[in-house]
């Protein structure tokens, strides 16, 4: 198991950073059957050596959604732009998750700006590690005596406690590294900080029953400066009552208005799940705006067993709608861009048309 602190990230790449990725043979040098510090090269990413990309973010630190421990810190690894799991390999997974890259695995390009670094520490030991081929990269995307008939299935998401570290929400380098990479600009972090402290007190407040006037007061404020209102709140849906469901056959490319956050929650339980789908507080900004419907989600791995489990009811991914972390416990800022999966039901279609125009605005479609 990997150590329980992190330490100071030693990766100098940084968000907007040109890097190409290496040849084949040189990243199979890196890899000790398939993996590199516990990290798997997916066999898909071999389709991007030689390509030149921007650094999406550094990946510094990301969430833990195997153990649900909170943040995770990560030494000399990146997200590069547009870069994710087409789950090819993996039974046909719909979920996306954005590709971790090692610094040894990619060099520095000239681009918008000349990059300089040093990869000194990534290729020495690199160099000790023992070679492997492409076909044991494909192996090692299946666990060790997994049945064919139900494959239990080994990629960087199951994968993410063994080449991470615990880190702690508390310690601050995480966030002075969020700024000097370029993950994060100063305004950002400083509202997530005010409301990491406002959410503290309305926990504080439930204790003396004035965490709805706090809420209340939240919105408020948040209403004068058009900004996203209070982001924890219940579903409505009584104990024992089914979850309405709704049918749109939604299809890549149409286009569609994400509900209000208030008409979301008429369609959620207690736990704030509709059919067993949880609405996080990541996609509550996202309400009210109109977006491209980039894929179906029918399948996924399941990041605690390995295991391709069926994704039942009528769910979609929005393109470039993701988890910001900006409302995240124990995880603030993470670079992880994780896509939101969306129910059908939160959803409503848009026509395109000359008359729309103000809520296209208000979205990200372009």
């Amino acid at each position: 198991m990997s150590p329980s602190v992190a330490s100071i990230s030693t990766t100098t790449l940084s968000a907007g950073d040109w890097v190409e990725v290496r040849s084949k043979d040189e990243i199979l040098k890196t890899l000790e059957k398939g993996q590199l510090d516990g990290l798997p090269f997916m066999p898909q990413m071999f389709g991007f050596c030689g390509q030149r990309f921007q650094v999406f973010q550094r990946a510094h630190k990301t969430c833990d959604t195997v153990n649900r421990t909170g943040g995770r810190h990560l030494d000399e690894t990146v997200h590069l732009q547009g870069l994710r799991c087409d789950g090819a390999a993996y039974g046909g997974c719909d979920a996306a998750c954005l590709i971790f890259w090692k610094t040894a695995w990619l060099q520095p390009v000239p681009g918008p700006s000349l990059v300089q670094i040093s990869n000194a520490r990534s290729v020495a030991r690199a160099a000790e590690a023992t070679s492997c081929t492409e076909q044991d990269v494909m192996q090692a995307t299946r666990a060790p005596g997994s049945d064919d008939a139900d494959p239990t299935y080994v990629c960087q998401a199951t994968r993410l406690p063994e080449f991470t570290k615990l880190l702690p929400w508390w310690d601050l380098r995480q966030y002075a590294e969020d700024y000097t990479s370029g993950n994060v600009d100063l305004r950002t972090i400083a509202e997530g900080a005010l409301y990491a402290g406002y959410f503290g007190l309305t926990q504080l407040g439930q204790r003396f029953r004035g965490k709805q006037t706090l809420i209340k007061l939240y919105d408020k404020f948040q209403a004068v400066r058009g900004g996203v209102p209070f982001p924890r709140r219940q579903g409505k849906v009584p104990p024992g009552v089914k979850t309405p469901t709704q049918v749109l056959g939604l299809q890549p490319g149409d286009l569609v208005r994400v509900k209000s956050f208030e008409q979301i929650r008429d369609t959620l339980d207690g736990a704030n799940k509709n059919r067993g789908l949880f609405f996080d507080a990541e996609e509550v900004p996202y309400c009210g705006q109109v977006h491209r419907v980039r894929s179906r989600v029918n399948q996924i791995v399941d990041e605690r067993t390995g295991k391709l489990i069926k994704v039942l009811g009528n769910t979609v991914i929005l393109e470039e709608v993701y988890c910001k972390g900006h409302y995240s416990d124990r995880r603030m800022f993470c670079p992880r861009a994780i896509y939101s999966f969306w129910r059908e039901t939160w959803l409503e279609r848009v026509v395109p048309s000359t008359g729309d125009a103000h809520g296209l605005a208000h979205g990200a479609v372009e």
